[in-house]
């Protein structure tokens, strides 16, 4: 009985099954019985998919056409990681750009000047330093919201 089986489960393999779905039945005396649909009265049924085919013509997945349209472009990952690296830049940046401002705030020995009256006022130095400073925490502030709308 069991070479028999065997040969069963040799033609069943051996016939082109790669669009069909095998069965496993073991009955309550304990034999296996392999077939297109579950044996009746089987203790318990378990479905063997086919393996992927190694060999032939295989369809070609959405991936493989993307790529084969866009030679030029980089892998959605690498893409993705360059995103990520220009952002973590662009929030160093602003860290920098905003303590280069907090430490800019005093007046520097040159941007004071002495009044008639005692005392002393900034100078128009001070204030277009305090501008730039300004001006450069804003463009790095925008370069992050960019590159935080882009991801």
């Amino acid at each position: 009985m069991k070479p028999c089986l065997i040969a069963i489960v040799l033609a069943v393999g051996a016939f082109d099954a790669g669009a069909q779905t095998i069965f496993k039945s073991t009955m309550p005396d304990g034999k296996v019985v392999y077939g297109e649909k579950p044996a009746p009265g089987a203790q318990k049924v378990d479905k063997l998919e086919p393996p992927p085919a190694t060999t032939g013509v295989t369809p070609v997945t959405p991936e493989e056409k993307a790529r084969a349209a866009n030679p030029g472009k980089k892998p959605a990952v690498a893409a993705t990681a360059a995103r990520e690296r220009e952002a973590e830049e662009a929030r160093v940046q602003l860290q920098k750009a905003e303590a280069a401002r907090d430490a800019g705030k005093e007046p520097l020995a040159d941007e004071r000047v002495g009044r008639a009256g005692g005392g002393t006022r900034l100078t128009e130095e001070y204030f277009a330093r305090q501008k730039t400073l300004d001006d450069a925490v804003d463009t790095a502030r925008k370069r992050v919201e960019q590159t935080q709308r882009d991801r």
